[in-house]
């Protein structure tokens, strides 16, 4: 049986030109970013032409490019450095973010609260948005931070960030965004949307695991969090990956250039997902804004269905989907993003979150949408 891979918002396959890119840093050019002789120059030379490649494809400067691990890492140098540097300098401890961000969001202002710091989660709509005008009216003098996701790993949803970003720029106050999603199907560019920092993860598309950057506007406030060596401007501190690195930024460009044609690919098929499901299985509800969502993302609820016991059907059927984020499957309790749009219990435990690929076909879907009804049909039966 041929499976059939549909769960792309949780990682992609490494892009063979990425893998190509890579491969002489492993071993041919492995020095030491850090050292002075001719070895570290190469290393150095591939972790500064990597720098300038993100950079363009962010239309930013070299400078304002801070290599992680991972977009989660990215995510906590963002929260924690701004907050901890503007405690500093000028005392302020409100954080405003949302409560349908990514867990490295979430659970990073949790931690900040009990440090001291005030978080304020500001209201969304039943699509899981943010109005920009909820944020200008949640501003506070002391405020130091604001994080809004750019595009929603469980839902879909595209916020308006270029919005909420002037009425920060308007007050001077340091607006992050999570676009670890947004990054592998939406054009981004910091400038116009008046970004001061941006997180991703090359996993996302079609780069390796264990990779992400920051992007930090010049003059941002922001202290250390991984403390240690000088490495990227002393921020992130620790010997450079420098073949991942390398992938990252190859895997950025090529997704950039061909961005148009996948979004064009993933819009019909997307939609004929939307119909297929909507139209054919009966207490089925889409998650998520219906037109201002990531191209290649569907999400649905299903009333009185274990999302999870779903899942395991569909993947013995040969399908691999999710029941949202790929850092929730498993859990039996209802998802927060999924309560936060308002979904009663009943719905909310029977998620499903199908995303689509550069592999996938419109027969796949065709095929897909033709074997959920009756694996739905049977799952509510048992229940």
């Amino acid at each position: 049986m041929e499976k059939v891979y549909l769960d792309f918002a949780a990682t992609t396959p490494l892009d063979d030109r990425v893998f190509q890119a890579m491969l002489p840093y492993f071993k041919d050019f492995f020095g030491n970013p850090s050292s002075v002789h001719e070895f570290g120059q190469v290393a150095e030379g591939a972790v500064e032409n990597a720098r300038e490649t993100v950079a363009r494809c962010l239309n930013a400067s070299p400078r304002e490019i801070v290599f992680t691990s991972c977009g989660t890492e990215s995510d906590n140098l963002a929260l924690r450095g701004v907050a901890w540097a503007q405690r500093k300098r000028h005392g302020f401890c409100h954080i405003l973010t949302t409560p349908v961000e990514h867990h490295a969001v979430l659970h990073t202002v949790n931690q900040l609260s009990e440090q001291g710091f005030e978080i304020e989660f500001l209201p969304v709509d039943s699509t899981g948005m943010v109005d920009p005008e909820a944020v200008r009216s949640h501003l506070r003098r002391d405020t130091a931070l604001v994080s809004v996701i750019y595009a929603n790993n469980e839902i879909g949803t595209i916020n308006p960030v270029a919005e909420i970003g002037l009425v920060c720029r308007e007050r001077n106050i340091p607006f992050h965004t999570d676009a670890v999603q947004a990054a592998a199907h939406l054009p981004i560019d910091v400038l116009r949307e008046h970004i001061d920092l941006l997180s991703i993860g090359a996993h996302k598309f079609y780069g390796p695991k264990g990779v992400g950057a920051l992007y930090i506007r010049q003059g941002t406030p922001i202290e250390p969090v991984q403390t240690g060596g000088k490495q990227e401007s002393g921020l992130r501190a620790g010997t450079h990956n420098v073949p991942y690195i390398v992938g990252l930024a190859e895997a950025l460009q090529i997704t950039k250039n061909e961005l148009p044609v996948h979004s064009r690919r993933f819009l019909e098929m997307r939609d004929t997902l939307v119909n297929g499901i909507l139209q054919n299985i009966p207490q089925t509800r889409l998650t998520g804004h219906p037109r201002q969502r990531l191209p290649n993302h569907v999400s649905f609820v299903f009333k009185n269905l274990d999302g999870n016991r779903l899942l395991m059907a569909l993947d013995v059927a040969g399908y691999a989907c999710s029941s949202g984020s790929a850092c929730k499957t498993g859990d039996p309790r209802p998802s927060e993003v999924l309560t936060a749009i308002g979904l009663p219990e009943e719905w909310a435990l029977g998620s499903l979150r199908v995303t689509l690929g550069r592999s996938t076909t419109p027969q796949m879907i065709e095929a897909f949408t033709g074997i959920l009804p009756e694996l739905i049909r049977k799952q509510r039966s048992l229940s």
